[in-house]
């Protein structure tokens, strides 16, 4: 794997290479603290994944974001200090696969690197999951919903596999945590809501009243059985 570091605070870079070293030794890591840099590394280098601050020191994270969206697909992952929810639904709606807010635990890190670089094909592997006019291929991601394509992120994918999975009984934020994660941490109820808000836009015909993937507060997620 060869990930790309946009990041201007050497810190953090130092974090990342150190935990690679220990659990990804053969992990390539290449670095930057301008956007600028980064966008050219990416079309020189072809890494794996990207890791995104969004405060650089010569042209806005958002910005690298939505240019290297105009030509390539690679997995980014946000990593910022800027928490408001404002801002990670608008990292994950200009393209970015996941959302991390510092600070981070190194082993959280490695574990949504480790998910948004899972490729379309190798999602989970498993039989096709439907729940009334939902059909989900874990072996694709394909997400359909009668006749409909639904897109879905690796995030999103793994989400709803997981509630599809355990239709009509209540998920908690913990167990969805680890399903998606691979482990739970102290803002994975946070990240998860803004996911399940997007799924939402996607499959619900009202996302302000669902029908579909319901909310039992204080507890977790319930995608409702097909009547």
């Amino acid at each position: 794997m060869r990930i790309l570091i946009i990041e201007d605070d050497q810190s953090i870079v130092e974090a990342i290479s150190l935990a690679l070293q220990i659990i990804w030794p053969d992990a390539g890591l290449l670095s930057t603290h301008l956007g600028e840099k980064g966008i050219e590394l990416l079309q020189s280098e072809n890494p794996d994944v990207i890791i995104l601050d969004l405060g650089l020191p010569d042209i806005s994270g958002f910005e690298v974001l939505k240019r290297i969206r105009l030509f390539s697909e690679v997995p980014i992952l946000i990593l910022t200090v800027r928490s408001d929810e404002a801002d990670i639904v608008k990292g994950l709606e200009w393209g970015a696969d996941d959302y991390v807010i510092k600070p981070f635990r190194q082993m959280e890190l490695l574990s949504r690197i480790k998910l948004v670089t899972r490729r379309r094909g190798a999602f989970i592997e498993g039989t096709p999951l439907v729940c009334g006019q939902l059909q989900l291929d874990p072996s694709s991601g394909q997400l359909f919903y009668g006749e409909r394509e639904i897109n879905l992120t690796p995030t999103e994918g793994s989400i709803m596999h997981h509630l599809m999975k355990n239709a009509g009984r209540v998920v908690t934020h913990s167990g969805l945590a680890e399903a998606v994660y691979g482990v739970d941490y102290p803002d994975a109820a946070d990240s998860l809501r803004v996911h399940i808000r997007r799924l939402r836009t996607k499959l619900e015909s009202d996302p302000g009243d669902p029908k579909m993937i319901l909310t039992r507060a204080g507890v977790g997620y319930l995608l409702a059985k097909p009547e």
